[in-house]
C-alpha cells in the first residue's frame, strides 16, 4: 500500500501478534526500513515505524508485505490502524529520526524548531523566557537528579520518544545540551508520586493499573503500576547511558494500590507514602479512597496506617500536600483541612481550616509550599498555599463547568503556637489559578507559574470541556511572591515574560541547578493529541534578571566537599564580586514535582563566615531542618545566586531497613492486588 503526504515526518501504527511478519518501508521509493510485526503476544495500536527529519514537503510512503515470516514459514499479516504525518509542529522539534531496532537509544536532541526562541525580550534588570528543547516523553512528572541532568516521567501513551520498539514512557533530560535517554519502565507510572531518600535514592510509587477498556491509552506491556515501587540509583554523572529504572514487585512494592498519592522523604531518610485512590478514575470516593500511609522501607509492621484526616478531607482529596517539619512531624493540607502529624506516635493535630471555602487539592488544584528556614527566626516553619478552587466537591462532574472561576487566594500560617492561633494570613494573587507551580528560588521569592483561570484539573469530566480539558482560560504570565515583603507588596509581574503555551493540567516547573526554572508538559487528554490544549513536549526557560549578572561561583579547581554531616563545619573557596554584601549560604532541595505538588521542596539558610576567599559554613543543625539526603548549595550574594553544587546531607546510608515489616508487609499482602482482585 501507498499513502502521499505533505509534512516533515510520519508514524505507522499498526497491531503485532505471532501471524504478523516481515514488511519493507520505501520511502520516495527509497527502502529505509524492515519492520517485523511479529509478536509472541497480540498488541494493539503499537507505533511500528516512523521518521521525524524529511523536508517539510510532499512525499510517499510504501509498504511491502514480503510474504516472510520469523518462524521462516511462507505468508504473514501486514496491516496499518493509521498514518500520523508531522508538519514540524511542537511535537518534533529536537527529536531524531528513528533509529535501527538495534540502536533504540535517543541521540543528542538536534536544532529544535524554536530553539532559543526569547519570548518578551527585556532589558537586563528584566526576566526573560527562552523556548528551547523537548522532552520526548510528556513532562507529568519532573525532578533533578544532578547538576546536568533532570528525570522525567509520564503515563503509558503514545511519545515520540523510542525504547525497546515501543514509546518510552519515562527519560533523562540534559540540562546543558537538551539531549535525552529512554528509561526502561514496567509498569504505568500515571499519576505517581516521588521522592529522594537518605542515600540519594530516588523511588517513583504508584501509579495506574493495566488499562483494557475505553480508558485506555496503549499496550506496550506494561504492568500493573498501582502498588509499584520504581527505584533509580544515584545517577550523578554526565555520562548517563548506565543509569535506569528497576522495578521488581515480589520484592519490592506497597502493602497497598495507590494512584494520586504523595510520597515525602522524612527525617529518618525514609519515604512516607500518603493517601491516594486505589484504582484509577476522576474524584475521590468512598469505594475508591485509600485513607492510610505506609512507608518505604516498610516500618510500624510494614501494613498501611489509617488517617482520619485522610477520611473527613474526602472528596477533593488526592495528592494531599505535605511537608516534614523541623520538629520531624508532618504538615499535611487537604481539601479544605490542615493538620499537623506526628508519624511516631501516629497523632493527629487539628488547624484552623483554609479560610473562605477554598479546596487545595486534586482536583480543585492548589499548590503549597514550605517558605524559607532561617536560623535568625529559630527555623520556625511557615507554610504558603496558593490557589485552588470553591467548586463544590459533592457536586456531578456534569454539573462542574470549565468556566468556573478558580481562586486567587494565597493562605499563609505559621507554625508555632502563636501562628496557629493566629490561623491563616490570607492574600491574593494578581489572577486566579487552578493547579499553579510554586517554585523556591534561592533568593528566598516564589515563582508562581502555570495553571488555568478556570475549571478544575483533569480531562474528560466537566459537561463543557475545551478539547478534553477540565479547564480553561490558562494563565500565560507568572508572577513573583517576595515573602519578606509588607502585606500588599509582596506580588509582582513587572518585568515578567509571558509565553504563548498554555501549561494546564500535567504541567511542571523546577529550578534548576543553574539558577533559572524549568517549565514543561501539559497534557489534559488520554493519549498524546492535537487537540485543543494538545499534548505538549515543548521546554520553556525562565530567566530570572540575576542569570545576566555577574555572579559568586566557587573558585574553578578548588576541594568541593560531596558529603556534609549536620552540624559540620566546611570551607568553600570562593570567587565573589568586589566589596560584596549581604553574603548568604542556602541550601535547597529542589523537589519532586507534579501535580502542583512540589514534594520535598525546601530552603535552609546555613551560618556562614567569610575570610578572605575561604568561606566557611556550617551545615543543617539536624535531620528535622533538612531530613537527610540530597540537596543543592547555592551562595548568594545581594540577591545574585551562584550556580548549585549538589551535595548529600547526613551519612549518606539509605533508610534502616526493618526485616520484620518488611517480611509481614511481602507475607500478608500480593503482588499486583488490584490485577488478582479484579
Amino acid at each position: 500500500m501507498s499513502f502521499t503526504f505533505v509534512g516533515s515526518g510520519i508514524e505507522w501504527f499498526g497491531n503485532t501478534d505471532r501471524r504478523h511478519g516481515i514488511s519493507k518501508v520505501f520511502i520516495d521509493g527509497q527502502m529505509v526500513q524492515r519492520v517485523d510485526q511479529w509478536s509472541s503476544s497480540a498488541r494493539r495500536q503499537q507505533r511500528l515505524f516512523w521518521v521525524f527529519d524529511l523536508p517539510l514537503a510532499k512525499h510517499t510512503i510504501k509498504i511491502v508485505n514480503t510474504g516472510q515470516h520469523r518462524s521462516g514459514s511462507k505468508g504473514s499479516v501486514i496491516d496499518v490502524d493509521a498514518f500520523v504525518v508531522m508538519k514540524e509542529s511542537k511535537t518534533t522539534q529536537s527529536l531524531q529520526p528513528q533509529e535501527l531496532p538495534s540502536q533504540q537509544a535517543a541521540k543528542p536532541a538536534g536544532a529544535p524548531f524554536m530553539q532559543n526562541l526569547v519570548v518578551n525580550p527585556t532589558p537586563q534588570s528584566h526576566w526573560t523566557m527562552l523556548q528551547e528543547g523537548t522532552t520526548g516523553v510528556h513532562a507529568m512528572q519532573l525532578s533533578v537528579i544532578s547538576e546536568t541532568h533532570a528525570i522525567i516521567v509520564d503515563k503509558v501513551e503514545h511519545n515520540l520518544l523510542t525504547i525497546s520498539g515501543h514509546p518510552a514512557w519515562a527519560a533523562l533530560y540534559n540540562l546543558k545540551t537538551h539531549a535525552l535517554k529512554p528509561l526502561n519502565m514496567q509498569s504505568n507510572s500515571f499519576c505517581a508520586g516521588g521522592t529522594f531518600l537518605g542515600n540519594g535514592t530516588l523511588i517513583n510509587v504508584g501509579g495506574n493499573p493495566v488499562v483494557d477498556d475505553i480508558t485506555n491509552a496503549a499496550d506496550f506491556g506494561d504492568v500493573d503500576g498501582l502498588q509499584a515501587i520504581r527505584i533509580f540509583e544515584p545517577c550523578d554523572s554526565e555520562d548517563v547511558d548506565n543509569c535506569d529504572m528497576y522495578e521488581n514487585h515480589s520484592r519490592i512494592r506497597m502493602a497497598s494500590p495507590r494512584w494520586y498519592n504523595t510520597v515525602l522523604r522524612i527525617s529518618d531518610g525514609s519515604a512516607m507514602i500518603i493517601g491516594g485512590s486505589k484504582k484509577g478514575g476522576w474524584i475521590n470516593n468512598q469505594t475508591t479512597n485509600n485513607p492510610t500511609i505506609e512507608y518505604f522501607p516498610p516500618k510500624f509492621g510494614g501494613l498501611p496506617i489509617q488517617l482520619d484526616f485522610l477520611l473527613y478531607t474526602m472528596n477533593s482529596n488526592l495528592f494531599p500536600i505535605a511537608i516534614s517539619l523541623p520538629d520531624e512531624r508532618v504538615f499535611m493540607a487537604a481539601n479544605r483541612d490542615a493538620m499537623i502529624y506526628n508519624w511516631k506516635t501516629n497523632t493527629e493535630v487539628k488547624l484552623p481550616q483554609i479560610p473562605n471555602g477554598v479546596r487545595v487539592t486534586y482536583p480543585m488544584t492548589g499548590t503549597g509550599i514550605l517558605l524559607p528556614l532561617t536560623p535568625e527566626n529559630g527555623y520556625t516553619p511557615e507554610v504558603l498555599i496558593c490557589g485552588g478552587s470553591a467548586v463544590d466537591d459533592t457536586k456531578a462532574d456534569y454539573e462542574i463547568s470549565s468556566q468556573d472561576p478558580a481562586s486567587a487566594q494565597c493562605s499563609r500560617i505559621i507554625l508555632s503556637d502563636n501562628g496557629i492561633a493566629a490561623g491563616w494570613q490570607v492574600e491574593q494573587m494578581p489572577e486566579a489559578r487552578i493547579m499553579p507551580d510554586a517554585v523556591l528560588l534561592p533568593t528566598g521569592q516564589v515563582l508562581i507559574a502555570n495553571g488555568a483561570k478556570t475549571g478544575i484539573s483533569g480531562y474528560g469530566n466537566v459537561a463543557d470541556q475545551v478539547g478534553a480539558s477540565n479547564a480553561d482560560n490558562p494563565v500565560f504570565t507568572p508572577v513573583l511572591y517576595d515573602p519578606r515583603a509588607p502585606v500588599g507588596q509582596r506580588f509582582s509581574s513587572v518585568g515578567m515574560p509571558t509565553s504563548d503555551i498554555p501549561r494546564l493540567y500535567h504541567s511542571v516547573a523546577t529550578l534548576t541547578p543553574e539558577g533559572n526554572i524549568m517549565v514543561a508538559g501539559s497534557n489534559p487528554n488520554l493519549d498524546r493529541s492535537e487537540t485543543k490544549y494538545g499534548t505538549e513536549y515543548r521546554v520553556e526557560w525562565i530567566n530570572p534578571p540575576y542569570m545576566n549578572m555577574a555572579r559568586p561561583a566557587l573558585v574553578e579547581g578548588s576541594a568541593r566537599p560531596k558529603k556534609i554531616d549536620f552540624f559540620q563545619d566546611f570551607q568553600l573557596q570562593v570567587d565573589l564580586p568586589q566589596n560584596a554584601q549581604d553574603i548568604r549560604v542556602v541550601l535547597m532541595d529542589l523537589g519532586y514535582v507534579t501535580h502542583a505538588v512540589h514534594s520535598n521542596s525546601r530552603l535552609v539558610h546555613l551560618p556562614s563566615s567569610l575570610d578572605g576567599n575561604t568561606l566557611t559554613v556550617t551545615g543543617p543543625p539536624n535531620a528535622g531542618i533538612y531530613p537527610p539526603g540530597p540537596g543543592f548549595i547555592y551562595i548568594v550574594v545581594g540577591g545574585v545566586p551562584s550556580v548549585g553544587m549538589k551535595v548529600m546531607i547526613g551519612d549518606g546510608q539509605g533508610p534502616k531497613v526493618d526485616k520484620d515489616a518488611l517480611d509481614n508487609m511481602l507475607t500478608k499482602t500480593k503482588v499486583d492486588q488490584n490485577e488478582s482482585d479484579s
